[in-house]
C-alpha cells in the first residue's frame, strides 16, 4: 500500500487564507454593480483582488519551501511573473479608482486577461 504524504500546515493555511478572500470576490461586485461603478466600491474591489493576489503569491511561497528546488513544480512556477505583476496593477489601480473608476475597472480587466493567456509553464516541464 503506497504511503500516504501528511498534509503540510504552512501549504494548508496558504490555501484556506486564499479561499477566504476569494469568498468576498462576489460580495465587493455586487456592491460596486449596485452603485453604479462608484470610486468607493471600485476601489474595494481592488482591495478584495489585491489580496487575492498577495494571497496566491502566499501560497505559491510556500508550496515551493515544500518541494526541493529541482521539483518540477518548483520549475514550472518559476518567477511567477503573472502573479507579481498582478499584485503591482491592483496596487496602481485602488488609489486610480478615486480619480476615474474606470480606468481602475480596465486594470482589473487588464489582470483578468494576462491570465485569459494560456501559461505553458506546466505544460513545459512535464512534457
Amino acid at each position: 500500500m503506497p504511503a500516504i504524504e501528511r498534509v503540510n500546515g504552512r501549504i494548508l493555511w496558504a490555501n484556506i487564507h486564499l479561499l477566504f478572500w476569494l469568498s468576498l470576490i462576489p460580495f465587493v461586485t455586487g456592491w460596486m454593480g449596485e452603485n453604479n461603478f462608484a470610486p468607493t466600491p471600485v476601489a474595494m474591489y481592488g482591495v478584495v483582488l489585491l489580496l487575492d493576489a498577495i494571497a496566491y503569491f502566499i501560497l505559491t511561497l510556500a508550496l515551493k519551501a515544500h518541494h526541493s528546488e529541482d521539483s518540477k513544480l518548483v520549475k514550472a512556477l518559476g518567477s511567477d511573473f503573472k502573479g507579481k505583476i498582478s499584485v503591482a496593477i491592483y496596487a496602481m489601480a485602488i488609489p486610480l479608482a478615486f480619480l476615474n473608476s474606470l480606468i481602475a475597472a480596465s486594470l482589473y480587466i487588464l489582470v483578468a486577461l494576462i491570465w485569459l493567456i494560456p501559461d505553458k509553464r506546466f505544460e513545459r516541464i512535464i512534457s
